[in-house]
C-alpha cells in the first residue's frame, strides 16, 4: 500500500509532497526502531533537540513571525506518528506548547521563547486540565489573582504532556473577570518559578513524559499574561482548533504502519495449505482497513486545506477528522493485533505497542464523545433562525 499515494489530493502542494518524502527519509534514518524507551523522559529531550536541528520544529512554531501551514503538520505527524508515538509527540508538543503564545503573545513574549523553542532549546507544554476540569474547561479553579505586578496562581493542573521536563507552561487559570469561561486568562510560566512543582509523575499505557502541577502562591509578572485579561477560553480553543486536526493525521500514521504490518504478515503466514492472504474473510478484514484509513484522510487534510486555503474556522471539520480518524484507527489496530494471532499480544511487538500508542488519542484533546457534542451545536447553530 503506497502510504503517499494521497498526497496526490488536490489539497496538497508540491511543497507537501516534498515535505513527506524529506520527513521520511530523515525518520528512517534518525529514528530507526520505535520501540518504547525506558526512559521516555531523556528519549523526548534529544528528540527535540535532533527535530530542532533538523528544521522540523518550525513547522509547528512559526518563530519568524510567520503563520502556521496546518497541512504541513499534520504531513509530519502523520510520517513521525508511523515510525513511533514518541517523535509525534515529542514533535506535537513543541507547537501546541507555545501555540497559544504564537496566537496571541506580545512581541516581546514571542521573542522570548518561539525561537529557543522552534530550534529545541526549550521544551514547551499547555497545562488546561485539571482533576475536576477536563473536557468541562468552565470548571477550572486553578486561580491567578492579580497583585500589584505579578499574577498570583494557586491550584493544580494534572495529565500535563511534558509535565516534569518542560522549560514553561502556558496556564489557564481563573482570573475573575466574569463567570464560567469569560473569566480565565492564559500566562506564561516558567518551570523554574517559585511555587511551582511538577513532582507527580503519571504513568501511561503508552509512556511519555506527564505529570500533574502544583501551584502555591506562584507569582507570575503580569507581562506574561496572554491577549487581555479574560480571554483565556477563547485562546485555549483556537490553539485546540489548529492542532486537533493534527491529532487525527497521528492516528493516520498508526492506521498506516498496522496496515503495512499486517500485508505483511497475511502475505507470509501460511496455514491449511495456502498463505492468510488468500482467505476472504482475510480480504474482506483488509478492504475494511483500507477504507477507513482513506475516509480519515480525507476528512483530515479537508479540515487542514480549509483553514490554510480557504482561511476557515475550522471547528466543526476538526472534530469530525478526529472523530474518524482516531476511532477508526483504534479499529484498523484492532484488526491488525487479530490477523497476528498470538504474536500481536506479544509485549515490544510492532502491533502491541500500536495498539497501546492508539488508546489515548481517542481522549486527548477533546474525547470522542466531546467531538460528537461539538459537531451535533455546529450543525444545531447553522439551523438556528
Amino acid at each position: 500500500m503506497n502510504r503517499f499515494a494521497h498526497l496526490d489530493w488536490p489539497f496538497f502542494d508540491d511543497a507537501h509532497r516534498r515535505l513527506a518524502r524529506d520527513a521520511e527519509a530523515w525518520a528512517r534514518e534518525a529514528l530507526g526502531d520505535w520501540t518504547h524507551a525506558a526512559d521516555s523522559d531523556a528519549v523526548c529531550r534529544r528528540l527535540v533537540r535532533e527535530m530542532g536541528a533538523a528544521g522540523w520544529l518550525r513547522y509547528a512554531v512559526p518563530a519568524g513571525g510567520g503563520t502556521l501551514d496546518l497541512r504541513s503538520i499534520c504531513v509530519l505527524r502523520e510520517v513521525f506518528a508511523y515510525h513511533g508515538g514518541l517523535p509525534d509527540f515529542a514533535f506535537v508538543m513543541q507547537g501546541l506548547g507555545s501555540g497559544a503564545i504564537s496566537l496571541a503573545g506580545s512581541d516581546a513574549l514571542k521573542a522570548r521563547y518561539l525561537p529557543r523553542v522552534a530550534e529545541g532549546r526549550a521544551i514547551a507544554a499547555f497545562a488546561l486540565s485539571e482533576p475536576d476540569a477536563g473536557s468541562d474547561v468552565a470548571a477550572i479553579s486553578t486561580t491567578a489573582r492579580l497583585d500589584g505586578g505579578h499574577y498570583v496562581l494557586d491550584g493544580v493542573k494534572t495529565w500535563i504532556s511534558n509535565g516534569g521536563i518542560a522549560d514553561f507552561y502556558v496556564v489557564v487559570a481563573r482570573s475573575g473577570e466574569a463567570a464560567g469561561t469569560r473569566g480565565l486568562s492564559a500566562l506564561v510560566v516558567d518551570a523554574d518559578m517559585p511555587g511551582l512543582s511538577a513532582t507527580e509523575r503519571i504513568e501511561i499505557i503508552a509512556p511519555h513524559p506527564m505529570a500533574t502541577l502544583r501551584f502555591t502562591g506562584c507569582r507570575v509578572p503580569a507581562g506574561n499574561l496572554l491577549g487581555a485579561a479574560g480571554e483565556g477560553f477563547k485562546i485555549a480553543m483556537r490553539n485546540l482548533d489548529v492542532f486537533r486536526s493534527s491529532v487525527a493525521a497521528a492516528a493516520l500514521g498508526l492506521s498506516r504502519r498496522a496496515m503495512d504490518e499486517s500485508l505483511q504478515r497475511v502475505r507470509a503466514r501460511r496455514m491449511f495449505g495456502q498463505t492468510l492472504a488468500d482467505f476472504q474473510m482475510t480480504q474482506a478484514k483488509l478492504a475494511d482497513m483500507a477504507t477507513a484509513i482513506e475516509a480519515g484522510a480525507l476528512l483530515t487534510y479537508r479540515a487542514a486545506w480549509a483553514r490554510d486555503v480557504g482561511g476557515l474556522r475550522i471547528t466543526r471539520e476538526a472534530a469530525m477528522a478526529k472523530l474518524h480518524a482516531t476511532e477508526s484507527a483504534q479499529q484498523v489496530i484492532d484488526a491488525a493485533v487479530q490477523l497476528f494471532g498470538g504474536l500481536g499480544v506479544v509485549s515490544g511487538h510492532p502491533v502491541e505497542r500500536l495498539y497501546r500508542e492508539v488508546r489515548a488519542l481517542r481522549i486527548y484533546e477533546g474525547a470522542t464523545e466531546v467531538q460528537k457534542l461539538i459537531i451535533a451545536r455546529d450543525l444545531l447553530k447553522d439551523g438556528a433562525s
